[in-house]
């Protein structure tokens, strides 16, 4: 079973993103992108209307520590 989370999980978030887009650099992802990444997440239960930009910029920092950890 996939646990869920939602927008207040930017760390799982990041950690998600980074397994599923590897080759990606998260700070070259436009929000617009970021946020369609993130709601095809298996897990992911938050309703994109909720989305900001501060929300997208924390997934986007957190998925950046989980890409600069794997280099």
């Amino acid at each position: 079973m996939t646990n869920e989370f939602g927008w207040e999980d930017a760390e799982e978030i990041g950690i998600q993103l980074q397994e599923k887009y590897p080759e990606l650099d998260p700070l070259t992802v436009r929000f617009t992108d970021l946020l369609q990444y993130i709601v095809q997440l298996d897990g992911f239960r938050g309703d994109p209307a909720q989305s900001n930009e501060s929300k997208l910029e924390s997934v986007q920092m957190a998925w950046y520590e989980e890409y600069k950890d794997a280099q």
